[in-house]
């Protein structure tokens, strides 16, 4: 079985491009669509694949501007040709499941989400620095382009989400059942470790929706110390917001990064994610979370086994569950083995073995 791989973009290093990633070792030869991509961002996983993008690639500003070119995403991702494949496993959160394959094409796509920017825009561009007149125009495009997305669901063979809350948002816009599969974490990379320091961290895309301006905000006002890993858009506003405890690390390596989480009192997991994978990266390296109570957390995380819930996205809350992380005695060894059941070698058995399956069905109903 001939297979290709499609991704949004590979620019920005986050939990669906880790998934990408564990994608590429389980079919090497497949090569990867996507519609622009950063040779400097890849995932080095990912730095011997072939990666085929499409011709906003050499557009200028294709790449340093990816989100400018929001427009023309869609008659992008209509140039690809798959008609050598067999099958086509999207990965996508905002246009590669809309992509067009022959009929005899098996398409599947494991949906991170279906795009939020579209569905839950308000909220998306809620603290985004825009114009007004900007933000208008662009909810009149976003009517259209929600259209469209819709439309174009019905390209898709085989959904798969990422999370229960994924699940329900496939239903609700774009009315098709899907199958939940978690995605993989590779618990390898981390190690607990028996140093503690005092600080907290956040490992994250810094972008507005995110709600890293809350921890921000809670921690100048307590004064304890937080490390943000991360870069994005956000940034300058969230520097403003921050008192000196706060530290900005910027993008660091992945070695890095796993001792940092090591050492940290806890991670703090602020914003309504579709499922989160970095929570998961914590418990693996033996360390709780402090997370929203919403979204993909709430497939994750065991109260006061693996982390602690705040309900309301306010300085209180999130103060509240910071104490409570303080007095309670975390068993490491327990919030090892419940990272562990999200580890990417049984993902990989267990995907392998669902497409299988999947790809069957399709042959027998053709």
């Amino acid at each position: 079985m001939k297979i290709a791989i499609a991704h949004d973009y590979l620019i920005q290093m986050g939990g669906a491009e880790r998934v990408v990633e564990v994608f590429h070792h389980m079919f090497p030869q497949a090569p990867i669509f996507t519609t622009v991509f950063s040779s400097n961002r890849l995932l080095d996983a990912l730095k011997d694949a072939d990666i085929r993008a499409s011709w906003l690639q050499k557009m200028p500003g294709g790449i340093n501007n990816f989100k400018g070119m929001l427009p023309l995403y869609p008659f992008a991702i209509r140039d690809f040709d798959f008609r050598e494949f067999d099958m086509v496993l999207s990965s996508s959160s905002a246009f590669m499941k809309s992509i067009q394959v022959p009929k005899e094409t098996f398409h599947l796509c494991y949906c991170h989400t279906p795009m939020r920017f579209a569905w839950d825009y308000d909220t998306y561009m809620q603290r985004q620095s825009k114009s007004n007149v900007l933000k208008q125009l662009l909810k009149i495009y976003m009517r259209q382009l929600k259209a469209w997305d819709q439309r174009t669901s019905k390209n898709v063979n085989q959904f798969v989400a990422n999370s229960s809350v994924v699940k329900n948002r496939i239903q609700t816009y774009y009315h098709r059942d899907s199958d939940v599969i978690f995605p993989p974490i590779n618990t390898s990379r981390f190690h607990s470790s028996t140093t503690i320091g005092n600080y907290y961290l956040i490992v994250s895309r810094l972008v507005s929706y995110k709600r890293i301006d809350l921890a921000v905000e809670t921690f100048s006002r307590n004064g304890l110390p937080l490390y943000i890993v991360g870069e994005g858009p956000d940034l300058e506003r969230l520097r403003q917001l921050a008192k000196p405890n706060v530290s900005f690390l910027g993008r660091l390596e992945d070695g890095v990064v796993t001792e940092l989480m090591a050492q940290c009192r806890a991670l703090i997991f602020p914003g309504e994610e579709d499922f989160g994978i970095t929570p998961l990266e914590a418990n693996a390296a033996g360390r709780p979370v402090i997370a929203f109570q919403s979204g993909g957390a709430l497939d994750t995380i065991r109260p006061r086994l693996n982390g602690i819930f705040f309900k309301r996205q306010e300085i209180h809350d999130l103060n509240a569950a910071i104490n409570e992380v303080e007095n309670h005695d975390w068993d490491v060894r327990q919030i090892v083995n419940h990272a562990r059941k999200f580890d990417e070698k049984a993902f990989m058995e267990n995907f392998k073995n669902y497409i299988g399956k999947a790809y069957e069905k399709f042959r027998e109903g053709r």
